[in-house]
């Protein structure tokens, strides 16, 4: 049972001993969306192996690839399934499929560290945070990534808004009151951070995952960079998160 945003987790004489025993060893659920991925997923194949290792189960969800990303998967995740189109819908699935306490939330081409994992768990264990992120670095060595990482942490910590590129955390109790991700196309890791952010600022922490340039690469480091703030300052003026989907893959 939800037991209020400030209680989350905490140790109290009317726990279980069932509850007691997981706020001191929570268990942490890792998800993972994939689309058309398997060559990504395939060259971090060991990188998965050990996160998994790491946490207590990582979940791929695949949204219906035209390639290998699923029969790929399965060689590392505790679970590899399917569901509809849509990053929301996936981690969703995800989530529901999941066992753990902790839930996080990782893109494809997204990395954590095994001291980032074990550095959750036990803050969770301490049972004082709701949710939080990480700290990103992007991949690339150009010295302008440098530039734009900073900024992007900055601006998560300023607004208390983290996307997913940063790995997003959160007590499982905690999102699944607030209802998990909203069911819309792009942006849903910002909507979901306005809602934690109601009942806690997120945890910042300076541990970083590192997450592929390919985007800025192949487009651009100014484009690419003028494109995401100009689409959540669309979002968060109202814009229809449908046709900012449409936009930011051009379809």
């Amino acid at each position: 049972m939800y037991r209020g945003a400030g209680q989350q987790l905490r140790r109290s004489p009317g726990l279980s001993p069932e509850d007691s025993s997981r706020s001191r060893n929570p268990r942490l659920s890792v998800i993972i969306p994939v689309l058309d991925d398997a060559a990504a997923l395939e060259r971090r194949r060991a990188d998965f192996r050990a996160l998994r290792s790491a946490a207590h189960e990582l979940i791929v969800v695949d949204g219906g690839s035209r390639d290998e990303s699923l029969e790929v998967s399965r060689s590392f995740a505790t679970l590899s399934c399917s569901t509809g189109a849509g990053r929301a819908r996936q981690m969703n699935e995800g989530a529901r499929r999941a066992n753990g306490d902790i839930l996080l939330f990782l893109h494809a081409d997204t990395f954590v560290s095994e001291d980032g994992v074990a550095r959750v768990a036990r803050i969770f264990a301490q049972g004082e945070e709701v949710w939080g992120r990480f700290d990103v670095r992007l991949s690339g060595a150009h010295p302008l990534f440098r530039v734009v990482e900073t900024a992007m942490n900055w601006r998560s910590r300023l607004t208390g808004i983290a996307t997913g590129d940063q790995g997003i955390f959160v007590c499982r109790t905690v999102f699944e009151r607030l209802g998990g991700f909203p069911p819309i196309p792009l942006m849903e890791d910002v909507a979901l951070s306005r809602k934690l952010r109601r009942i806690r600022r997120p945890l910042c922490l300076r541990e970083r995952v590192v997450t592929s340039s390919r985007r800025w690469e192949r487009d651009g480091i100014l484009k690419t960079v003028l494109l995401m703030w100009g689409l959540r300052l669309a979002y968060s003026l109202g814009a229809n998160p449908e046709r900012l989907h449409r936009i930011y893959y051009r379809i």
